[in-house]
C-alpha cells in the first residue's frame, strides 16, 4: 500500500490527519529564565492549522543543558503554563502537538551553562571550550531530569514527545565513537553508548505510559570517518523499536563538518536506509519543499512522514500549499 502527503498517519495512540510534520525551528524568543511567550503561541498557532503534527522547537531539559542562552525549557514546573499556553493555541486547530526535548551536552551555550558536560573531555570547537566527562551520577541525574521533563510535557498539554538524540547535542554524543571515548558501561560497544539514550527512554516511558507517543530525532550520519552511519543506527536502535513509535532523520551537527552539497531532499538517502531495518514511520526532513517530491517520497516507500522547517518560517500557510492537490490550482 502507498500513501500521499493527505493519507493519515498513526503514532501508537494517536492518528495524524496527514503526512506532513511541522519540524522543530528555533525561535530565539525565549526569556533569559527560558520562558515561552506571546511570540510562541501565536508563531505555532498560526502554523498548525493545516499540517498533522507540530514539533515545538528545541525544550532544554536542564537549566544547564539549554541550547542557547534565549532558548525555552521545561526543567522547573513554573516553565508548564507557558507552554500550556502554546498547547492551548495549537489544539483550538485540532492540531496535535509533541515536544522536542534536548540536552546541549558540550554544545550548550556559553552564555547560561554553568558546567559543560559530555560523555567525554572532547571539545566541539574553541568557542565551546573543553568539557567535563560526566560522571555515573551525573548520567543519573541526567536521566531524572528527562524523567521530570516528561511529566511536565503531560502537564502541559503535549500530545507526545520528541527525543532529541540529533545534530550533535547530548545524546549525539554519546551515541557517536567520535565523541564518547569512555571506558565504562557507557562507552565502547554500541550497545554501551546506547545505555545512556535506553535508560532515559525507559524513565520517560515510565512516566507516560503505554499509549503515549515517544519518537527520536537522529543525526543519520556524522559526515566524518569513523562516525555514526544508517547500519550503525540501526543496530543501535533496533532493540528499542517497541517503545519508540518514529525515527525523525536529519544529519550532522556532531562535528564541524558540513555535507559536501545540500540539495532537493538530500538528507532522504540516509532515511530511506534506516527504513529497511524498522516497522516503525520513519520521517524524512531536509528541503522537501514541494508536494510532488513529497509524495513521490511516499509513494515508493523511502519514508512514511515529512517534516518542513524553513519554509514555514517565512509563510504560516506553506503547509496549505503542499496539501492541495495540483490538479485543482483554483482552490489555492
Amino acid at each position: 500500500m502507498t500513501f500521499t502527503l493527505n493519507d493519515p498517519l498513526p503514532l501508537r495512540g494517536l492518528t495524524l490527519r496527514n503526512r506532513l510534520i511541522m519540524a522543530p525551528m528555533q525561535q530565539y524568543m525565549g526569556t533569559p529564565e527560558a520562558f515561552a511567550g506571546v511570540h510562541h503561541v501565536e508563531h505555532y498557532s498560526q502554523r498548525a492549522k493545516h499540517v498533522g503534527l507540530v514539533i515545538l522547537e528545541s525544550t532544554a531539559i536542564s537549566s544547564n543543558g539549554r541550547l542557547w542562552g534565549n532558548d525555552i525549557g521545561i526543567f522547573t514546573d513554573q516553565h508548564v503554563e507557558p507552554l500550556k499556553n502554546i498547547t492551548n493555541a495549537i489544539h483550538v486547530h485540532q492540531t496535535p502537538v509533541f515536544i522536542q526535548l534536548s540536552h546541549g551536552g558540550r554544545k550548550s551555550s556559553p552564555e547560561v551553562t554553568r558546567t559543560l558536560v559530555a560523555p567525554s573531555a572532547i571539545a566541539y570547537d574553541e568557542y565551546y571550550g573543553t568539557p567535563e566527562s560526566l560522571t555515573v551520577e551525573g548520567i543519573e541525574q541526567i536521566v531524572e531530569e528527562y524523567r521530570l521533563a516528561a511529566k511536565r510535557s503531560i502537564a502541559a498539554g503535549f500530545d507526545g514527545i520528541e527525543i532529541h538524540a540529533a545534530h550533535g547535542f547530548l545524546l549525539h554524543q554519546f551515541l557517536s565513537p567520535l565523541s564518547n571515548s569512555r571506558l565504562d558501561a557507557y562507552g565502547g560497544t554500541s550497545e554501551n553508548r546506547t545505555r545512556f539514550l535506553k535508560e532515559i527512554l525507559y524513565a520517560i516511558r515510565r512516566e507516560v505510559g503505554n499509549n503515549y507517543p515517544v519518537i527520536i530525532r537522529i543525526s543519520a550520519t556524522d559526515y566524518c570517518e569513523g562516525g555514526l552511519t544508517p547500519i550503525e543506527w540501526a543496530r543501535m536502535l533496533k532493540p528499542l523499536e517497541s517503545e519508540l513509535d518514529a525515527i525523525h532523520v536529519s544529519t550532522g551537527g556532531n562535528m564541524p563538518m558540513q555535507p559536501s552539497d545540500v540539495y532537493n531532499a538530500y538528507q532522504l538517502p540516509h532515511a530511506a536506509a534506516i527504513k529497511q531495518h524498522f516497522n516503525i514511520p520513519i520521517i524524512a526532513v531536509g528541503k522537501i519543499y514541494t508536494r510532488s517530491l513529497a509524495n513521490r517520497i511516499l509513494e515508493d516507500q523511502l519514508a512514511d512522514g515529512i517534516a518542513i522547517g524553513r519554509p514555514l518560517l517565512d509563510d504560516p500557510y506553506y503547509a496549505k500549499q503542499l496539501l492541495i492537490p495540483e490538479e485543482h490550482p483554483s482552490t489555492l
